[in-house]
């Protein structure tokens, strides 16, 4: 048996009673460029990485504005992250010509996972091979989903999804305990760190203001997306901190010269020449009255 006898639709099981077009679909979200975000008590910050075919290219766009409190952050298929996105702007301009009020957050991200869903019981269809990092504000706080091709929503403090997003997790994971009092510059200091870790070590693929997008929303602020000029003293700063956390190498011609002469070391004492005749410590002998 051949697995891709049990992979032409989204209806056919295999017998180990998996369905492969599901998997597919995940297995783009992790070939995708990486994306992350983190929250604390007032704003929520995503990022993620810019990827461009080819150097004449410019550079695909990964997060994206729904609504003046929600956005995006897209990781696998870009197609698919623009036509949910356009159904999210939808969903909330829906609700907020009826109800005149923004849209909450985990009824959005709820939408979004059963729009999802049926993707994956209709044969005439495929599961969106793309993965979401919602970003949103609302009357109960922040908030920051994912969701997936198989319909499942989660919620976290701090996560990552994409190529090589394993380093950014550790990372995260670390020092997720000190991103509920982080200042908004705090949050996204903290996520071009862990942004950098999933920047693979050829020097092609630094991490600078070009290839990377920034985007937060907090309490009494809208959501706002940073690129290029507008990132750049933050990964300015970025680089102080790495330049001053590196030790300073001192060539060997410095550290002679800066080094101090060695004071000379004292003449050793010539030792005394040996006398020629000793004197005997003994007293002198008187001679013996003979009797």
């Amino acid at each position: 048996m051949f697995r891709n006898q049990y992979d032409t639709d989204v209806t056919t099981w295999s017998p180990a009673g998996r369905i492969h077009q599901v998997e597919y679909a995940m297995e783009a979200v992790k070939q995708g460029s990486a994306a992350l975000g983190l929250r604390s008590k007032t704003h929520v910050v995503i990022a993620a990485l810019k990827r461009a075919s080819s150097d004449q290219a410019s550079f695909q766009k990964k997060v994206f504005p729904v609504d003046d409190h929600v956005g995006i952050a897209i990781a696998g298929l870009t197609a698919d992250g623009r036509l949910l996105c356009k159904f999210m702007r939808n969903e909330c301009l829906t609700h907020k010509y009826i109800y005149e009020n923004y849209l909450p957050v985990s009824r959005l991200v709820g939408t979004v996972g059963d729009k999802s869903q049926i993707c994956t019981q209709r044969s005439s269809k495929r599961p969106y091979g793309v993965g979401l990092l919602v970003a949103g504000v609302d009357s109960t706080g922040p908030h920051l989903f994912q969701t997936c091709p198989s319909g499942n929503v989660y919620e976290y403090k701090a996560v990552a999804i994409g190529a090589r997003s394993q380093s950014a997790k550790t990372y995260l994971e670390k020092h997720f305990e000190r991103f509920v009092d982080c200042s908004v510059d705090e949050l996204i200091h903290h996520a071009l760190l862990a942004l950098r870790e999933t920047v693979g070590k050829d020097a092609k693929e630094e991490l600078t203001a070009k290839n990377c997008s920034v985007g937060l929303v907090g309490i009494g602020s809208n959501f706002t997306i940073l690129e290029g000029d507008s990132l750049a003293p933050y990964m300015q700063q970025l680089e102080a901190d790495e330049m001053a956390a590196e030790p300073v190498a001192v060539p060997a011609d410095a550290a002679a010269v800066a080094a101090p002469p060695a004071e000379p070391a004292p003449a050793a004492e010539p030792e005394s020449a040996p006398e020629a005749a000793s004197e005997d410590p003994r007293p002198p002998s008187t001679p013996m009255d003979s009797s």
